[in-house]
């Protein structure tokens, strides 16, 4: 057991989890600005295997990253690549500025290894992030940058597509992957958008946008990511699946929380928002193996839910992802866990190029 899940987390855990998180952040990002941090975050991670995987045109230094909802507004995501972790999406970013919704809107469920949170798109809009990503941009990098894409809450369904299109725009050049956040349980029918009443409208716009936007910034289009909910019927993925084929986005990401609450343990479970952590894997396995089997290598899959252990990203890459984020795992299993998933994967674990 190591020191962080023996003496840290316990300590931690008596605290307000969003609190904790926000001195995450704050420490990261002091580390990361100071030579002395920056080592002291590296040696944190250990040595970390060089696996490179080839994916959407880019070259992820490892198939390990950090899922979106963690760096909401792009402030430590060098910190969290010196962690050792491939590639980090950040986000979701609106608009406009948002407070999300009213605290407290984290919950700790430690017996089941799992998190509820009704966060609801907290930022203060992508103009705000701007900066931190043009600088991010402008060095050298061995890791991936992904930005995720999200709308206000009070834009209507039916005009959601300018919402996504206002933060594409905006990050576009930054970005080497922009992921469409239609999947979060906790901004009110943000879900009706994976439907096909909306979902073909709004890729097919996004697509052709980001297609204009490479013509005319000269640079080569960045791959588009879809992210999607656990808690679909198979027909409901097949029309998603369909959707994404046909409009011609690079990727899915496989999955957001689930409104699910089964097997739960804590009093937590009761609480509003999506569950994530260990009873999503399975859920989260299934349906990338889903996908896989419907759109096999025409639609790569990026895997999230449930990890906290070599073998969690094994099943995840057995199923049919060809990359793994972490959320949960990160806090319950610390700032430590990258390397020692990637150490612990081992040379025969299957990383599709």
């Amino acid at each position: 057991m190591t020191l962080y899940k023996r003496i840290v987390f316990p300590l931690l855990r008596q605290l307000d989890p969003e609190r904790i998180h926000e001195w995450t952040l704050d420490a990261l990002a002091l580390a990361q600005a100071w030579e002395p941090g920056r080592r002291v975050l590296q040696q944190i991670a250990g040595q970390v295997p060089s696996r490179p995987v080839g994916l959407f045109g880019l070259t992820f230094p490892n198939v390990l990253g950090v899922a979106a909802g963690f760096d909401k507004e792009a402030r430590v995501a060098e910190g969290l690549a010196l962690l050792g972790f491939g590639h980090v999406e950040v986000g979701t970013l609106t608009p406009y500025p948002q407070p999300g919704n009213p605290r407290p809107r984290i919950f700790r469920l430690p017996p089941d290894r799992a998190l509820i949170n009704r966060m609801g798109f907290p930022n203060q809009g992508v103009a705000q992030a701007l900066p931190r990503l043009r600088a991010l941009a402008a060095q050298p990098r061995s890791w991936v940058l992904g930005v995720s894409l999200g709308k206000q809450k009070e834009t209507p369904l039916a005009q959601a597509v300018d919402d996504y299109l206002v933060v594409m725009e905006a990050v576009y050049p930054y970005a080497d992957y922009l992921a469409v956040n239609v999947s979060s349980p906790n901004t009110p029918g943000l879900r009706e958008l994976q439907g096909q009443r909306y979902l073909a409208r709004l890729l097919g716009r996004l697509v052709a946008a980001r297609d204009s936007l490479a013509e005319q910034g000269g640079v080569g289009p960045r791959p588009l990511l879809l992210k999607i909910a656990p808690d679909l019927a198979p027909a409901e993925v097949d029309q998603i699946v369909a959707a994404a084929l046909e409009s011609g986005v690079e990727g899915m990401i496989a999955t957001n929380t689930t409104t699910a609450r089964s097997d739960l343990s804590h009093p937590h479970r009761a609480e509003e928002g999506g569950l994530s952590g260990a009873p999503l894997a399975e859920r989260s396995n299934e349906l990338i193996a889903y996908i896989h089997r419907q759109a096999g290598d025409r639609l790569p899959v990026i895997g999230v839910g449930g990890v906290f252990s070599p073998a969690d990203v094994r099943a995840k890459i057995n199923a049919g992802a060809t990359l793994v984020q972490v959320y949960t795992g990160l806090a319950y299993e610390g700032p430590g866990i990258a390397g020692r998933l990637l150490r612990g994967l081992g040379d025969a674990t299957e990383i599709r190029d």
